[in-house]
């Protein structure tokens, strides 16, 4: 018998991997630390990777990137940036890796607060998958907000103008 530390696929990457496909613009994927709440709304589904959290943010990444329908719009925690070493031992090498991971990617940075009522906003409506690490550092939670891939906010934009311009005549 194996489990899911010796499995060639752990079980919340089986989760992820049955969900991105039903996933669509609006619906987010959090990758959090160890002391995450698990929160009550219905729309919300939480996990647990028994995993490295820079491993589970490279996997997620790599899977949404790999699907041609959705692409992430990430966030992080504003206070991860000022998160003092002595403090939280390991969190200047773990941004150091966030930001490895993420560098071809555009991070927003909002106070924890407001990415958690985006959260709980979203919850309403569409659902939300937070996978729950080993991580042991405050502040390093990251959100990836879905967006559809292949339609993007200037499309929308001409789109949206086009109907108003057709509603004129």
């Amino acid at each position: 018998m194996t489990d899911s530390k010796t499995s060639a696929t752990p079980e919340w990457e089986h989760r992820l991997k049955a969900l991105l496909p039903l996933y669509g613009h609006r619906n987010w994927v959090v990758i959090a630390d160890a002391a995450y709440p698990a929160q009550s709304k219905p729309g919300i589904e939480t996990i647990v990777a028994d995993a490295d959290q820079i491993e589970v943010v490279r996997a997620v990444l790599d899977a949404i990137t790999a699907a041609p329908h959705i692409r992430p719009n990430i966030y992080a925690d504003k206070e991860l940036g000022f998160v003092a070493e002595k403090d939280a031992p390991g969190v200047m090498e773990y941004r150091k890796q966030l930001d490895g991971i993420l560098y071809n990617s555009s991070v927003t940075y909002l106070p924890h607060e407001q990415i958690i009522a985006k959260l709980d906003k979203t919850a309403e409506l569409f659902h939300v998958l937070v996978v729950k690490t080993e991580m042991t550092i405050p502040y390093t939670s990251v959100f990836f907000e879905l967006d559809c891939g292949y339609w993007n906010a200037e499309a929308e934009q001409r789109l949206r103008q086009a109907m108003l311009v057709s509603d004129l005549k």
